[in-house]
């Protein structure tokens, strides 16, 4: 028999919003599959999904009071990997090179090391950083930008370079908030050992 904390510990976890975002996760794979298959409208469908799903679990978290510690986690895991699933299907068809895939990538190594130091010296994730946030913005967006011209020909005029503009301005963007991240990982580890560890309420920077 369960005690009662971890009763509610498991009923905090399938809570409305974090099925959503369960979904928007599972929705992953299948995104990565359309565009590399080159079903690009299919795979826009996808997203405007994911998007509204990504709406209405943070809405419904909020109207219900379901704000959880894995519902924080799980929507910028969920961002990264629409991020990273775009990029490799779209570099699969060389549509996109593969070198701004390992930029990015690269950068989100790059923190996974740096969360392994402040993890060893005491000490959580650092706050989320603004500059991050405009920097997912950025690639979250620019890559539907790209395969809304491949889908419909008659947009890509526009559609390609603003989506281009995003990338690129979105890829500078995440690299300069990660050494952001580095420097204060830096200025952290060096405190006091008696400091409070830094806490952060998403993976997201």
């Amino acid at each position: 028999m369960r005690a009662v904390g971890e009763k509610d510990a498991g009923s905090r976890v399938w809570t409305v919003p974090n099925i959503l975002s369960f979904i928007r996760l599972a929705l992953v794979p299948v995104f990565l599959w359309l565009i590399v298959e080159g079903e690009d409208i299919a795979a826009l469908l996808v997203l405007v999904v994911s998007s509204a799903t990504d709406f209405l679990d943070g809405y419904l978290a909020r109207r219900l009071n379901q704000i959880t510690r894995l519902g924080q986690l799980l929507d910028p895991a969920a961002d990264r990997l629409y991020i990273f699933a775009a990029l490799i299907g779209l570099a699969w068809r060389d549509l996109v090179p593969w070198w701004i895939v390992l930029v990015v990538v690269g950068r989100d190594v790059f923190l996974l090391g740096l969360g392994v130091v402040l993890a060893n010296f005491g000490f959580g994730p650092l706050p989320v950083h603004q500059l991050g946030k405009v920097a997912t913005f950025c690639l979250f967006y620019a890559l539907p930008m790209i395969m809304l011209g491949e889908a419909f020909p008659a947009v890509a005029w526009w559609s390609q370079p603003v989506g281009w503009a995003f990338g690129l301005w979105g890829a500078f963007l995440y690299w300069w908030a990660g050494i952001i991240y580095a420097i204060e990982t830096v200025r952290v580890i060096r405190l006091p050992r008696g400091t409070a560890p830094v806490q952060s309420d998403t993976l997201e920077l």
